[in-house]
Order: C-alpha cells, then structure tokens, then sequence
C-alpha cells in the first residue's frame, strides 16, 4: 500500500471516531481530516483537505495554532484550550491534544485530537452571569431563590445529630469545612445552613460542582479572565471575586484536575487571585466549604485528592451519614416530605401502610435522601383520592442487594449467565436512579466506562 493509499484507508477509519481528528505534514497542508473534526469546525472536508492550515483558519499564525506549534518544536501539547475563527467566520472553542509525527528524528507532521466545548464555553458564561445574579441581595429577593438553614435538616438519629451539631459549632467561625457524604445525603443543605447561620449569612453564597466542567473551563470560571488572556477572552470575574466576603461551595472537589488544585491551594494560601491573562494580584476573603461524596483517606491514597489541600480545608471536618446508617429517620423524613408534597400537589395523604413502612425501611437507599424524596413524591402524584400510601405506590424495586444474594443461594432454575444479568441490571438500575439517570456519575459509581455503562443499557434495555 502506497503512502496515498494508506492516507485515504485512516481518512475513511477516523471518520467513525467520536473526537475531532486533524492532521497535518511538515509544510502544514492538511491530510487528513475527520466527520467529527468538520462538524466542531463548521466546516466542510473539501474546505481544509489538501489545504494550508494558514489559508483556512483566519487569524492563526505559527504562534497561535497549536498544530503548527507542536510541528516546529516537536513537542506535544496537552489539553489546551483554543479559540478560532473558521473560514466562514464563526468562532470555535476546542480543547485540543496536539502530537508531533516523528520518525528517525525527523518531524514529518502532528496530528491534532480536538473535544468541542463552543457550547460548554458558551454556558461557563451563563454560569458566572447566573451566579452574579445570585450573589446580588436585590437580586436573590426578586428571584426568591431558596436558602436553607438548620431548621430545615430533619432527623433524630445520634450519629445524625452529631454532624448537625458540629455544622453548629462550624457556622460560629470563619474555618474552611470539609464534608464527606454519600450522594444524596445533603451537603449543600449543610453547607448552605452553616453559610445562613454564620456571620457571613448577608454576603454571597455560590456553590460550583467542580465536575460539571473540564479543566480549561473550571479555571476560567474560579479565578476569572482578563481581555486578551487567550482568544476570545473577555474581562470577567471569577466565582472568588463574586463570593469576596461570603462562601464558596466548592461541590466534589475530588473532581477538580490535580493542577488546578495546586492553584486553588496557592490560592488559599496567600489570600489573592489574578485572573486567567491578568497582572493584577486581587485580594480576596472567601470562606471555602469543600465537598466530596467518596472517602477522603481513599481519595488521598488514589491521589485524587492533593493532601496539603486536604490538609489546608478539612480544619472543621463532618460527615454525613447515609441514610441507611440512620433508619430511625426513614419514617420521619417520609412523613417530613407527605406534607411537603401534600401542599405542592394539593393532595391529602395521611399516611403509610404497614408494607409500605417495611418496604421502606428494608430497602437500599443508595440515592439516600433524595432518592426517598423522589419516591414519596411520586407515590403522591399517582393517588388520586385516597389518603393512604400503600407498597403499589412505591416506585421501588424492593428486591434490594441481600435480596439477591439469597437467590443466588436458593434458586436452581435459573442458570448462572441468568442470575448475573439480574444482578447487572438491578445495579445498574440503582446507579441510574440514586445519579437521577446521570450516566457519567452513574458510571463513576458502578466504576466502569462512561461507554460501557452505556452499552450495556441498550443491551438490556435499561
């Protein structure tokens, strides 16, 4: 096979690939260049094929264009945001991993692996628009966005009580928390009441999951960005700016890229930010309230988790208990959550049957206190005239995990591939619901592939 050949067979292979592919030779002309690459570029093949990366792409030069970098230094670039102009025009933000092609030490092209975040970028900026609204007083009475505080967290176990009383204690002081809980369990209800109750409660509290964003976009929206950073950059203020004097929820921090860490603890540390392409230094006073929903000692040992960050936040340290570590509120927190949604839904449900409290209280409650929320409230929404929630109206698979295993000891009928599919489906189920039916978190719990997980949901059917 002729080098033509072999370049027309990868053209035809790299079209069924999901990211952006871009390659080019040593004089810069294009040679190959994917499906996916052309729709993040809102571009045709014929545009750039054969082409002059230069002729194309306005405004790239030998400085600005990461694959022409990377083809005169021989050195890879990893994950860099860029933003452009294509031919027509439009701008394009791409994170990008570019590649040299070396062979006896000789450069003979780069390839270029692009994710398109245009929209991503698009909706950091709505975030950080939406957060400053939130954190304007007039603003957040106009809006009546919802404030929690203690009186709001239900329950009556010990262990549970015990982690409301130290969010007490730590809404008295200006210390970083760190709280550890399962998914559902109510971080931000305790992170929000140690917030309202404190002497802070009439500056800005913002909350920002850390893994809702990708690195290159997390940074941005943090610490903020000044004209003429990087293409495209607009001066704007990051979340620390909007939080100065309040507090900061900074949600699975465990999800935050270990070199953004770094910063974040440089950070904390000297008091003062400067923002993506700034010179000035910004004084800042932000209460951080970190949150994670894994172990921390498992997070450090994976070293998901920076330790003298770990060490910098976890000056007040609490623990949610999952709801199964606290079935005594079970029945309390339905009762709670029948009232709540007898008023939203106009309804008159008095109470729970037998059954229906024992399906409860055995049941796995792996989506915690929100899972159980959903599951009275829907059991509301499907009663029409009757008063009484009966097991009928649980929307539960109340065959939990121990219930599994006993079949697997029981059962003689069914074969062994039978029994693991159950098993499969029923977990994968839980992950779906207990992640709201997220299937990157999903994933994350189940601990497989993002594709993975979803294949095997159109295998069964999920």
């Amino acid at each position: 096979m002729n080098t033509k050949d072999y370049i027309k067979l990868m053209q035809n292979i790299l079209h069924y690939i999901e990211d952006g592919i871009h390659v080019i030779d040593n004089e810069g002309n294009t040679v190959v260049y994917n499906k996916a690459m052309a729709e993040l570029e809102q571009m045709k093949e014929t545009d750039v094929l054969n082409k002059n990366l230069l002729d194309i792409f306005n405004g790239l030069n030998e400085e600005t264009s990461t694959l022409l970098k990377v083809l005169n230094s021989g050195h890879i670039i990893k994950d860099k945001k860029q933003t452009y102009l294509n031919k027509y025009k439009n701008e394009i933000t791409t994170v990008n991993t570019t590649i040299p092609v070396i062979d006896n030490g000789k450069t003979l092209g780069a390839i270029e692996i692009s994710k398109n975040i245009t929209k991503m970028k698009e909706l950091s900026e709505e975030i950080l628009t939406l957060h400053r609204e939130k954190s304007n007083p007039k603003k957040i009475i106009q809006n009546k966005i919802k404030k929690y505080t203690f009186e709001n967290i239900i329950g009556e176990s010990e262990t549970f009580k015990k982690a409301v009383s130290l969010a007490k204690r730590a809404s008295k002081t200006p210390a970083p928390v760190f709280i550890y809980g399962k998914t559902g369990t109510g971080k931000e209800l305790f992170s929000q009441s140690i917030h309202y109750e404190g002497v802070r409660k009439n500056k800005p509290f913002i909350a920002q999951n850390c893994a809702a964003l990708p690195e290159s976009l997390l940074e941005g929206i943090l610490f903020g960005t000044e004209k003429g950073g990087f293409t495209g950059a607009i001066s704007r203020p990051g979340l620390f700016e909007q939080a100065n004097k309040g507090t900061l929820l900074l949600d699975e921090i465990n999800s935050m890229p270990v070199e953004l860490q770094a910063k974040l603890l440089r950070v904390l540390q000297e008091g003062y930010i400067r923002r993506i392409g700034g010179i000035k230094d910004i004084p800042i006073d932000v209460r951080i309230i970190a949150t994670t929903n894994e172990e921390p000692t498992k997070l450090l040992k994976e070293n998901k988790l920076r330790k003298d960050l770990y060490y910098r936040l976890n000056v007040i340290s609490i623990y949610i208990p999952s709801l199964n570590e606290r079935e005594d509120d079970i029945i309390l927190l339905a009762d709670y959550f029948i009232k709540k949604y007898n008023s939203k839904l106009d309804k008159n449900v008095k109470k729970i049957d037998k059954e229906a409290k024992r399906s409860l209280l055995n049941y796995k409650w792996h989506g915690n206190i929100r899972e159980l929320e959903n599951t009275i409230y829907s059991a509301i929404s499907m009663l029409d005239y009757e008063d009484t929630i009966s097991v009928e109206n649980l929307n539960i698979d109340i065959n939990n995990c121990e219930d599994v295993q006993n079949n697997l000891n029981i059962s003689n009928e069914k074969c062994l591939d039978e029994l693991l599919k159950e098993i499969e489906v029923d977990f994968i189920t839980r992950a779906l619901i207990s992640n709201e039916k997220n299937i990157t978190k999903s994933a994350k719990q189940l601990g497989i592939k993002r594709q993975t997980l979803q294949h095997k949901i159109k295998k069964y059917n999920i």
